[in-house]
């Protein structure tokens, strides 16, 4: 067989890889890169291969970095199955139009721009509709049931503890009278999160393609991170400021009701002042997830399930509530109580968190709490860093609020979890590619792999390819996919190096600007003013 890694390539989005066997071609996963303009503008590129010759996709998970360009791969011609966990399919079922709903709006946005520009409007990348057509091709199978997708691959979907109905996939792959088992980690969630069963033991692989998004850290708050969840909640009340807590409509939305709730059995001095306190979920999304969530019970822990079992709700407290419209979206910010807002996305990035952002980031009173993973280039990426100052619809926001982030409710295993996956094999993979992770820390992790379990790791770049057969693995001597590819990137890194000019630019405003109210030497002033008149003419230069 051969694998051509095409996304989650020394990047952390846009999950998906090529498979080609004697007898078949499909996908591990088909998802969105997120991020920098050079990464949106990836979803755009056509698949280096004929979607209509696609057998089928076997997908990990319904997060959009991992499903989102199903649509789009529909349109171009793919009519095989997507095959997933029955869970991943109801997930599925909300996400990938709201996805295309979120595609249509911003498509209406740049064309309004294009239109005054004297410019040709574009297409969407898809709309909700060719999501809503795309979901005829899901098929849903069972956690630990092996599937026969071709005449020489097998396939079973175990549980990857990361949301609701993910997945690690294992796969046999027969060739030449010899068979090969390639596992797929998905994304690995962490032991002990609420509601979910912890990974699933895997025993043992030939090859092993992990994902590394935390490769090189710990998460902090594991054993504390409820205790410290609260006690910032109630520090941001007492002071009269609301917590803004951007969060992933599917998966640490459900986690933090959850949390809440189970924290409301407690008779401490904490509890009766969090039971004043409003808690709202702005996301139609995460209101949907929720009620997924409430079906697929055969999904939850053994925590949950006794919940479940005495008549309590765990996705449910007095005093949760939900904000279906956008007129009870917009009344959130016209009141003057403090309160909880849990609304998507997750890296702030599109939907109503950006309303809250907007109303919210410049308050010192208030406190805008993270809880899962933030993508480079992402605006809760720039907050997470220290930003003093952000964009939010054209209008530049001052950083005030205070900023936490709170490791311990990522979805993610970390670096100790993720070796102890691994460790946990029987059979040792001869060789692990790694992927989803940011380039650093592939490396990092990489090394710890080498060293704890002496296995050969490679690290693929977007578009390079791999033989593998039960003999061995070896980089595929092809090169015109890789040429393609390249090509591609020498392109975008033009994308890529806007995005640092830009911010570098908006930094040295900031300088100037501070620097102008105090005395500086005229002659430096002078200067700076002739270096700036430079860089006025290279950039005229470039645009002619």
């Amino acid at each position: 067989m051969k694998i051509t890694f095409l996304g989650a390539a020394k990047t952390v989005t846009g999950s998906c890889y090529y498979v080609e066997t004697n007898h078949c071609k499909f996908l591990l996963d088909c998802g969105m890169f997120q991020g920098h303009s050079k990464e949106d503008a990836l979803n755009e590129e056509p698949f280096p291969f004929n979607p209509a010759e696609l057998d089928f996709i076997l997908l990990s998970h319904a997060h959009i970095d991992h499903s989102g360009r199903i649509p789009k791969i529909f349109l171009d011609g793919f009519k095989g199955r997507v095959i997933a966990t029955q869970a991943t399919v109801d997930l599925c079922s909300i996400m990938l139009p709201d996805s295309g709903h979120i595609q249509e709006f911003e498509n209406e946005w740049l064309n309004r721009k294009r239109r005054r520009a004297g410019k040709p409007p574009v297409k969407p990348l898809y709309t909700h509709q060719d999501a809503v057509d795309c979901l005829k091709l899901f098929q849903g199978v069972h956690y630990g049931e092996t599937v026969r997708v071709s005449e020489d691959v097998r396939v079973r979907f175990n549980d990857a503890g990361h949301i609701l109905g993910s997945s690690i996939i294992e796969m046999w792959v027969e060739e030449n009278g010899e068979e090969t088992k390639v596992v797929f980690s998905g994304d690995l969630g962490n032991k002990g999160m609420p509601i979910l069963r912890d990974p699933s033991i895997i025993e043992s692989a030939d090859y092993l393609i992990i994902e590394s998004t935390y490769g090189n850290r710990l998460h902090q708050d594991n054993k504390n991170k409820v205790e410290r969840f609260i006690d910032i909640i109630l520090e941001t009340v007492e002071k009269g400021g609301n917590v803004i807590i951007p969060s992933f409509a599917v998966g640490r939305t459900q986690e933090v009701i959850y949390e809440l709730n189970k924290y409301m059995e407690k008779y401490d001095e904490k509890l009766e002042k969090l039971q004043s306190i409003p808690v709202f979920v702005d996301s139609p999304l995460a209101i949907s997830a929720t009620e997924v969530f409430r079906k697929n019970l055969d999904c939850y822990d053994e925590e949950a399930r006794a919940y479940i079992e005495n008549g309590d709700n765990p996705l449910d407290f007095p005093g949760l509530q939900f904000a279906r419209t956008p007129e009870e979206s917009r009344a959130l910010n016209e009141r003057s109580d403090s309160m909880i807002i849990i609304s998507a996305s997750g890296m702030c990035e599109a939907g109503r968190i950006k309303h809250h952002l907007k109303h919210n980031l410049w308050k010192d009173k208030s406190t805008i709490l993270f809880v899962g993973y933030q993508a480079e280039g992402t605006l809760g990426r720039r907050l997470v860093e220290g930003a003093k100052k952000v964009t939010i619809f054209g209008e530049e926001i001052t950083v005030n609020a205070r900023i936490e982030m709170i490791d311990g409710f990522s979805g993610h295993a970390d670096k100790d979890g993720l070796l102890e996956w691994l460790g946990q094999f029987s059979k040792k993979p001869e060789k692990v590619f790694i992927v989803h992770g940011e380039e650093a820390v592939m490396k990092d992790f990489s090394k710890l792999i080498n060293d704890r379990f002496n296995i050969e790791t490679v690290i693929p770049a977007r578009g390079e390819s791999y033989v593998i057969t039960a003999g061995g693995a070896w980089e595929s001597a092809e090169e015109k996919e890789k040429v393609a590819a390249y090509c591609t990137f020498k392109r975008l890194e033009l994308l890529d190096l806007m995005d640092k000019i830009k911010e570098e630019f908006n930094e040295l405003c900031e300088i100037i600007k501070t620097d102008l109210k105090q005395e500086k030497d005229d002659s430096e002033v002078e200067e700076l003013k002739v270096k700036l008149k430079k860089l006025e003419k290279s950039m005229v230069d470039v645009l002619r």
